[in-house]
């Protein structure tokens, strides 16, 4: 998923109707952080207007919003919780810095290769898991690993990021942050579920996180999918809600669907 452009769509007076970040997701046209910028539209409305206006495209918006394209025939993609931690109003302990890892790990920069952390992403977001990728382990490369580390699906991957290795070298966690226009982001903590190691993620999480202060950075944010029980850890560690979204893909126009507004 990509894009910084910011879009607004207008009626036909050409009127603001809504605003949004263009990008791409799921290999369609993406509508992130979409705002209704007419007052006067209530929900039901304003869901009508973006059918219309973008048919087919993923969009991003408030909950209120998004169930309304579900009544009119959107599909649900994701149901997610964005939270942010002021590093400082609210500084990570020092403790952070130095949290000691499982005997024979090793943490290190994340500068691997996709195919070196796909082993322990895969089984951290299993089938059972709210955020599995369900394609094969090609369209995950291709998809999600390779472009999030080449800082092509979110932004450029920030020296933050950690890695944790094992006595043979091989990925067993990670904490990969990302600059998401200009905010420091959590893209990514997993960790490999059936090599042990529970709260190894959370462990890196809070090194990356100290270090970001170290940095200078005012604050880092995350997004949860609802249903996530690491909702529960990013809480503990100071993790503090910001907005709720709800993602869709908007039905392809039917025939004799007309444009209500232009671009």
């Amino acid at each position: 998923m990509t894009g910084t452009d910011r879009v607004v769509r207008r009626n036909g007076g050409g009127a603001p109707v809504v605003r949004f970040r263009a990008g791409e997701r799921e290999g369609q046209p993406w509508a992130d952080r979409l705002e209704v910028l007419d007052d006067s539209m209530d929900a039901a409305a304003a869901a009508e207007f973006v059918r219309a206006e973008l048919p087919g495209w993923v969009v991003s918006a408030d909950p209120e919003l998004g169930r309304r394209l579900l009544e009119q025939g959107a599909r649900p993609l994701r149901h997610a919780h964005t939270f942010r931690r002021d590093l400082r109003a609210d500084p990570p302990p020092a403790d952070w810095a130095g949290a000691p890892l499982r005997a024979g790990l090793r943490a290190v920069p994340c500068d691997r290769g996709p195919e070196e952390l796909l082993d322990s992403w895969r089984a951290a977001f299993h089938p059972g898991h709210v955020d599995h990728f369900p394609g094969d382990d090609a369209r995950a490369l291709a998809e999600r690993i390779g472009p999030l580390l080449a800082g092509k699906a979110i932004g450029p991957v920030l020296p933050s990021s950690l890695l944790a290795v094992d006595a043979e070298d091989r990925v067993v966690a990670a904490a990969v942050l990302t600059d998401r226009d200009g905010l420091p982001w959590v893209a990514e903590v997993f960790r490999h579920p059936r090599l042990g190691y529970p709260g190894l993620g959370a462990d890196l999480l809070r090194r990356a996180i100290a270090d970001a202060a170290d940095r200078g950075l005012a604050d880092v944010h995350l997004v949860v999918t609802e249903g996530n029980p690491a909702r529960r850890v990013y809480e503990a560690m100071g993790f503090v809600l910001w907005q709720t979204s709800l993602t869709v893909i908007v039905p392809e126009a039917e025939d004799g669907v007309r444009a209500v507004g232009r671009a």
